[in-house]
């Protein structure tokens, strides 16, 4: 498989598109794959969909092999299966190469949707999206961790059901078609489908915020809209009751949080340090806005962005669903997603020297 063959430029050039859409995708996140004879080829770890055009950021491994030992159930049926690729770097195949390597689709998108995610943290989503996506081929997955344990899922719905499209709570999307434009023609249907208008929210108040972080490693959020995050409350209450998805925790860490009544910046960051010290990737300013730190990676800060996405499309008495600490531990001691992580901002800040 090469990248002349016109149904590989045409997943870079459907990747790209995908990658460039803010409501579908955020920094290294979201993955593609196209499936041709015994070949599996699918987006690596880290990288940007955004740069498929650019980049070689797709790995091939051996299709019949992943799905071997799968059912044969052992702990890395990837890695083994790896072939030869175009890049020169030591890429890793994406950490959902078994999800992919499970649907039988020959083209497979995993999209970070912020429609689909405003729906997916909700308790009611399940019950909510069946209106929406009736006529369809659907499931909804309930919340695990990604990698083998939502692959293992992902297989007993297609088993059951042999669905086309696949909510996955607290996580995202994923829809499969026989080839790009008729995944492509579906993800568009989807996201018509779970489209939510978003809220408004109050403008962030920069002059303010730039003022509260002097002396501190923060400054204010580069997007706009993400201040939305702080100055709309019902947004404020969802963002401070928990981590919502995966991204979001692997990013920016669990929750968020808010300064309390006359705190000061450097209080709060102290209060909300990591356990090695180091201060949180942001802090909510109620009625002001979001600071972030100010080594916070390109792919960080579309996490905020992400979240203020995601929540201004929730309803303010919506009930939702956060990770538990168990789920959020699982997540943090997970090699794979340190792994991604590392490499996602690296890609992320060389990014940043580019533009």
């Amino acid at each position: 498989m090469t990248t002349t063959d016109a149904a590989v430029t045409a997943l870079r050039r459907l990747s790209a598109r995908l990658g460039r859409d803010r409501l579908l995708t955020q920094g290294a996140g979201g993955n593609t794959s196209l499936k041709q004879g015994d070949v599996l080829l699918v987006k690596a770890s880290g990288t940007w969909l955004a740069r498929a055009e650019e980049e070689p950021i797709f790995v091939p491994v051996r299709l019949s092999g992943v799905r071997a030992r799968i059912g044969a159930g052992e702990a890395d049926p990837v890695g083994p299966e790896r072939l030869p690729g175009d890049s020169d770097r030591p890429l890793r195949p994406s950490i959902e190469t078994t999800l992919h390597a499970i649907l039988p689709h020959p083209v497979v998108l995993h999209v970070h949707s912020v429609n689909a995610i405003a729906w997916a943290v909700r308790a009611d989503g399940e019950a909510e999206v069946a209106k929406r996506l009736e006529g369809l081929r659907w499931a909804w997955i309930p919340y695990v961790r990604p990698g083998l344990p939502l692959a293992e899922a992902v297989a007993q719905a297609v088993a059951r059901a042999a669905p086309d499209v696949v909510l996955m709570a607290n996580h995202g999307l994923v829809v499969g078609g026989a080839d790009c434009d008729a995944a492509e023609a579906l993800l568009t249907e989807v996201e018509r489908r779970l489209g939510v208008s978003p809220r408004a929210a109050p403008p962030g108040d920069l002059a303010g915020l730039a003022e509260r972080a002097k002396g501190t490693p923060f400054r204010p959020c580069g997007d706009p809209e993400a201040h939305g995050i702080a100055t709309d409350p019902a947004s404020l209450a969802h963002a401070t009751g928990g981590t919502l998805y995966p991204d979001h925790l692997i990013f920016l860490g669990s929750g968020a949080v808010a300064l309390r009544p006359g705190e000061s910046v450097a209080a709060a960051a102290r209060r909300a340090a990591t356990g090695d010290g180091q201060p949180p990737a942001m802090l909510l300013v109620p009625g002001a806005g979001v600071l972030v730190r100010e080594d916070l990676s390109a792919g960080g800060e579309a996490m905020v962005s992400c979240l203020a996405d995601v929540l201004r499309r929730v309803p303010p008495d919506a009930p939702l669903v956060y990770l538990s600490p168990a789920q959020e531990a699982e997540l943090l001691g997970w090699d794979a997603e340190k792994y991604r992580r590392s490499l996602g901002d690296s890609v992320a800040n060389r990014n940043e020297t580019e533009r």
